[in-house]
């Protein structure tokens, strides 16, 4: 599927255009699924490398917006074609009418993304696409817009290939990940598209008859609350604003947009399947009920201060079993997660260094420790699968790790291994049935 627009930088009010969605490595199949749950069966969505295709108008792309959970980013084309130098890339961007789409009293922004580029500089062409949209507002107007790398009224991005460069208007604004609930500044260890791909690889879509969602180890919260608030029918976009509101194509779209909130809002109900959360420290748990509150769904989820290894299945009345969803930890301390069996000699090296600072499954010191098989993460693994195969039975596992060998190290024999990416680390999805006794076949 081209990914051109049928005229450079045509106003969303004209017919479709192919919106291009980027989403974490991994996940695009999910998204196809996704995007046409939302636009419809008859919607023309195709996989793409790191993201997916969908044909659709203005309406989609804040439809999309407001409902993905899987997507980062809606970028809608405005220019595509055959590049050899910088140069190239100013003639492409003059092409686009840019006084539709800002005044000069507004502010830009402009991202390049590389692939086998020629170019020596990406900064130099992002100058350059800078240049073009104000030469052309002050041909226009007569005056000139100024840059914000912080929250620009137009966020731009610039995809530069062999010979090839597309141009696209970033409508989302911030990436969609940020569903305006988090409280804290700091880099989340797990992404809110991540742990929904999660849930959507694990097939839990929050109905009463997906039975209950547990995360054991929950951080954040991050799972648990993208699990609720599934199960409550809320659009993850529901609480923050996006930059297409700022646009002047989408500015006769107000109206429409303002009911497609409201319906959002009126969608929400109690919540269908349960769900369950836990960490072994009180503040822990403590930040993520917060940050379920602030998400909309803190009485949607049940937590509770408890070591992983010991922790008894939550009890739901009429159902036995349900679906865990975990991201254990990796190049960090074990024991922020659980407590390692009392007089381990891994027990007591954990109970007294310092955290790892480790890249996650970075072969580095940190994550040699974590997966070497006879270290903390070694008898960690080995005593949740023990755990597990006591307590859970009738329960399916999903487990996120970029150990390859994690089923060796739990003595399980996983049912699936999808591929996912955390940012840069390669990782993947194991799913674990688990049976009484079970062991690694």
């Amino acid at each position: 599927m081209s990914h051109a627009p049928a005229r450079p930088g045509r106003a969303p009010a004209e017919p479709p255009v192919n919106l291009f969605l980027p989403c974490p490595q991994g996940v695009e199949a999910l998204l196809v699924d996704e995007a046409r749950a939302l636009l419809g069966p008859r919607a023309q969505i195709e996989a793409g490398r790191g993201g997916a295709f969908v044909v659709g108008d203005a309406l989609a792309a804040m439809r999309l917006n407001l409902e993905s959970r899987l997507a980062t980013r809606v970028l809608w084309p405005l220019a595509e074609g055959p590049y050899r130098d910088v140069q190239d890339l100013y003639d492409l961007a003059r092409r686009v009418p840019w006084a539709l789409w800002i005044t000069p009293a507004q502010t830009l922004k402009v991202d390049v993304s590389a692939r086998r580029s020629p170019l020596t500089s990406l900064n130099f062409a992002a100058l350059r696409i800078k240049d073009a949209v104000c030469d052309h507002l002050r041909e226009a107007t007569g005056a000139r817009p100024s840059v914000d790398t912080r929250r620009p009224d137009l966020p731009l991005v610039l995809f530069v290939g062999e010979d090839r460069a597309s141009l696209y208007a970033d409508l989302s604004g911030e990436p969609l990940f940020k569903r305006g609930w988090r409280d804290d500044t700091g880099e989340a260890p797990l992404k809110e598209t991540l742990a929904a791909a999660m849930l959507a690889a694990a097939g839990w879509q929050g109905r009463a008859e997906d039975g209950p969602l547990f995360d054991p180890m929950c951080g954040a919260g991050t799972i648990a609350i993208e699990a609720a608030q599934l199960a409550c029918g809320m659009a993850p976009g529901l609480t923050r604003r996006f930059a297409f509101e700022r646009l002047a194509p989408f500015k006769p779209l107000a109206g429409a947009w303002r009911e497609m909130q409201a319906a959002a809002r009126a969608r929400v109900h109690a919540p269908a399947g349960p769900v369950f959360a836990g960490a072994v420290r009180c503040r822990m748990t403590d930040g993520a009920a917060r940050h379920a509150a602030r998400a909309g769904v803190r009485d949607a989820i049940e937590f509770k201060t408890a070591d992983a290894l010991q922790r008894s299945p939550p009890a739901v009345e009429g159902l036995k079993g349900g679906t865990m969803v975990v991201n254990p930890p990796y190049g960090e301390r074990i024991e922020a997660k659980g407590s390692l069996p009392a007089g381990s000699a891994a027990g007591e090296r954990a109970a007294t260094e310092e955290a790892t600072p480790a890249v996650p499954g970075r072969r580095g010191a940190g994550a040699r420790e974590c997966f070497d098989g006879g270290g903390a993460a070694g008898e960690f693994f080995a005593a949740l699968a023990a755990h597990w195969k006591r307590e859970y039975a009738g329960w399916t596992a999903w487990v996120l790790s970029p150990e390859m060998r994690l089923p060796s190290l739990m003595r399980l024999k996983e049912s699936r291994r999808v591929p996912l990416w955390n940012g840069p680390i390669e990782c993947r999805l194991f799913r674990f049935e688990l049976v009484a006794g079970s062991a690694r076949g």
